[in-house]
């Protein structure tokens, strides 16, 4: 049995991973399943909001402390279940922000044997603006903090622009990729980074 084909989206916030990951998740030919890593965290709050209703703390902390208590932990969770999918012979749609060395390592140690084809997501910093507004459930200049960070890779397998391109015709040029049968080779020319931003 091969192992599932790992699809992983790299873009900014509100540039458009989501609206291409429902369009290859609607298609019929190959079946995939999205992770998503704010499903992990929010199924967390969750998780602890339905089995301690009344829980009453003590202290008050501040949102970036609790952050790095839960955040490595949930994404080694997170990164388990990619590989795991992966490994049982799932295809898997990872649609991800990829904002620092730290970050691109954990991927690239985890999906450095897995098929993984690496696709860049784009936007120009003026569509971001505007999507951003549009949406109304982000941060407003969280997409443009991230951009220089996020789009700072020299390599992809593939790259979709979702300025010039729908959501449904960046999920076909995806798909065309995958059955053109070409090499997803991308990380492996990439290789590790030297954490310069830690």
């Amino acid at each position: 049995m091969k192992k599932g084909l790992i699809v992983l989206l790299n873009g900014a916030s509100s540039s458009g991973k989501t609206s291409i990951t429902m369009e290859l998740k609607k298609q019929n030919e190959i079946p995939f399943h999205h992770l998503s890593y704010d499903d992990f965290s929010g199924n967390y709050n969750d998780f602890i909001n339905k089995t301690y209703p009344s829980i009453k703390p003590t202290r008050v902390l501040d949102d970036e402390v609790v952050s790095e208590i839960l955040f490595d932990p949930i994404s080694s969770v997170y990164y388990a279940t990619i590989k795991l999918f992966s490994e049982m012979g799932l295809n898997v749609i990872v649609d991800t922000i990829i904002y620092d060395d730290k970050r691109f390592n954990e991927f690239h140690d985890l999906l450095m044997d897995l098929p993984t084809l690496f696709v860049g997501v784009l936007c120009s910093r003026d569509g971001l603006i505007i999507r951003e507004h549009i949406r109304g459930d982000r941060a407003l200049g969280l997409a443009l903090y991230q951009y220089d960070k996020v789009y700072s890779f020299a390599e992809y397998d593939l790259e979709v622009n979702t300025e010039k391109l729908s959501p449904a015709e960046c999920a076909d040029k995806i798909l065309r990729f995958i059955n053109s049968a070409q090499e997803y080779s991308a990380f492996k020319k990439l290789g590790r980074r030297e954490n310069l931003d830690s």
